[in-house]
Formats: structure tokens, sequence, C-alpha cells
């Protein structure tokens, strides 16, 4: 039998992915909301489609909000977007 494979679930659209083919965004400890690329940092996680639409869903469904238990300022969500941008392929 084959490895299996972590599935995520995205907090934009709610599908069920690899969880090498999405993004992972982090609460630190320090309650900052960053981009995790290594997918390895310490944190909390909650997962993003690699597509923009996905980022827009989360951010109209408040579904990073939730995963976090925490509000979200919109400054933060424009970082997250300038972020994305650059590594969506």
């Amino acid at each position: 039998m084959g490895k299996k494979i972590p599935l995520r679930q995205c907090v934009g659209c709610g599908e069920m992915k690899a969880k090498k083919e999405m993004m992972r965004v982090i609460k630190t400890p320090e309650d900052e909301i960053v981009l995790d690329l290594t997918g390895k940092k310490n944190g909390r996680g909650a997962y993003l489609c690699k597509q923009e639409e996905c980022l827009q869903k989360a951010v109209k469904s408040k579904g990073l909000e939730r995963s976090f238990k925490m509000s979200i300022d919109k400054s933060i969500y424009e970082k997250l977007q300038k972020e994305y941008e650059g590594n969506i392929e």
C-alpha cells in the first residue's frame, strides 16, 4: 500500500486537497498572521488553495478568522494577498 497523503481543507472553498498543493497560513504564538511557505513554521495553521479566489472567499466568509478564533485586520489580508500573488503557479 502506498503512503497516505495528508489532506487539508481549504478555508476558502471548503475542498479537501493534498497538503502539498495548498498554501499554509499560520497564526504565530505572537498572534501574527503570516504565509508559511515551508509548511513547517510553528503556529496554528489554516490552508488555502493556490487560487486567488479562495483567498477572496476566505476573506468574505471569515474562514481564517474562524480558524484562528480572532479578528483579522484588513491590512493583514492585503499583505497576504501580495505574498499570495508572488507564490501562485
